[in-house]
């Protein structure tokens, strides 16, 4: 049965386009230093798993496209990298701390954006909308799933 998710990234990070443009339409889901979020993707997602790609810390907050988990996760290589802004001293290749899963687009659409998403009573209790939630993946329900989709008219 699949799953859905909401992945977060900042645009100047990570955006819809550069997922486009990635080889295979491919990008590893790097930077994750959240232990929740980490636990999502290393003990529930799996191959083929929905994902809202959402933009976030930016002029206009929303889902910016559809994206599906593809393989397994893995050890995040830049907790490896002194030279990363997500190096972790603490981690090392024989006990990482860090994983990732990789994404791949399905298909860009027109931003959902946050303040529409609010209006919708059927997306009430999605998590990205409940007040001091920050993290940056978090699980989506089947009827959330279907309501975004609707929303998007994809």
């Amino acid at each position: 049965m699949p799953r859905y998710w909401l992945m977060k990234s900042e645009p100047g990070e990570a955006s819809i386009d550069d997922l486009a443009r990635a080889p295979q339409r491919t990008l590893p889901w790097t930077g994750v230093r959240n232990y929740q979020a980490r636990n999502f993707m290393r003990d529930d997602m799996r191959a083929g798993d929905g994902v809202l790609f959402y933009h976030s810390s930016c002029a206009e907050p929303g889902v910016a496209g559809l994206a599906q988990v593809v393989g397994r996760p893995y050890p995040d290589p830049t907790q490896f990298d002194p030279q990363s802004a997500y190096f972790d001293p603490k981690a090392s290749q024989a006990a990482p701390r860090w994983v990732l899963v990789d994404v791949k687009l399905v298909k860009k659409t027109p931003l959902l954006a946050l303040a529409r998403m609010r209006r919708e009573p059927q997306l009430a209790s999605m998590r990205v909308l409940q007040r001091g939630n920050r993290l940056s993946i978090t699980p989506v329900t089947a009827d959330e799933w279907r309501a975004v989709l609707a929303l998007l008219d994809a």
